[in-house]
């Protein structure tokens, strides 16, 4: 029986676990070395450094500022760059824009900040993708509708909104979807990543629906309903069948 979903609402959806808003993470280090740099632009740095040095020692001398890490990454980068300019041609000026490291962490940051986005772009399809089989399955054409890439991950959305109950519906879909080879399970590539994306259940379903269609190609659906009573209970129990019934050849049962 498929289990009940909720009503939809127009509340926000939390972002499922392991995705975050697009926002750079607070950083102090980091705020205190591009302060550094800011400031340093043109300037004379060895007053500068020893400035901070003498900062430094001042922080030292209160317990309650042991925890400051943004301090010392402030001195860290006056010395990197007093050092970088040390080994540069006489009367050379610190520039951000030249320095290799600043270069280096921007594209850092780049890439970082346009992995976050693809991955909220992933979010968002996946959303849109359940809601779809939200309305499918509200007009009762779900087990009519071809799957396609990326189902395995709105399956787990939806289960994720309905709290982690089992949607029975949408497990079998995909399960007879993948047993006969239809959708994007066509491509065997598909059929093998489905192996690391669906709970062992819908495999073992699948599985066994496989080879029942085989051993007896004029069965219909309703005939192979208890396959997903047994795989729902029993995953262990139904691949091991599955597997045995895929050695039995031309029985007729």
């Amino acid at each position: 029986m498929t289990t009940p979903w909720p009503p939809r609402t127009a509340a926000r959806r939390p972002f499922p676990p392991g995705i975050t808003a697009s926002c750079e993470p607070v950083d102090p280090a980091r705020i205190g070395r591009r302060v550094v740099r800011r400031r340093a632009k043109g300037m004379d740095v060895a007053a500068a450094l020893e400035d901070a040095r003498f900062d430094a020692r001042q922080v030292s001398r209160h317990e309650d500022l042991a925890g400051d890490v943004r301090g010392p990454a402030e001195l860290a980068e006056w010395e990197r760059i007093e050092q970088l300019l040390a080994a540069a041609p006489a009367g050379t000026v610190y520039d951000p824009d030249t320095d290799l490291v600043v270069r280096a962490e921007l594209e850092a940051d780049a890439a970082a900040a346009a992995a976050r986005e693809a991955d909220l772009r992933a979010v968002a399809r996946v959303a849109a993708r359940a809601d779809e089989l939200q309305a499918l399955r509200e007009l009762g054409t779900l087990k009519q509708t071809e799957p396609r890439t990326g189902d395995e991950a709105a399956r787990d959305e939806l289960t994720r909104r309905a709290s982690g109950y089992v949607q029975a519906d949408v497990d079998g879909w995909l399960a007879h979807a993948l047993a006969a080879h239809r959708g994007h399970y066509r491509e065997p590539a598909a059929r093998e990543k489905a192996a690391g994306l669906l709970s062992p259940p819908v495999l073992a379903h699948a599985a066994l629906l496989a080879e029942l269609a085989r051993l007896m190609p004029d069965s219909n659906v309703d005939q192979m309903a208890f396959a997903a009573r047994l795989a729902t209970t029993e995953p262990e129990a139904s691949g091991a069948l599955a597997a045995f019934l895929a050695r039995v050849e031309g029985t007729q049962l």
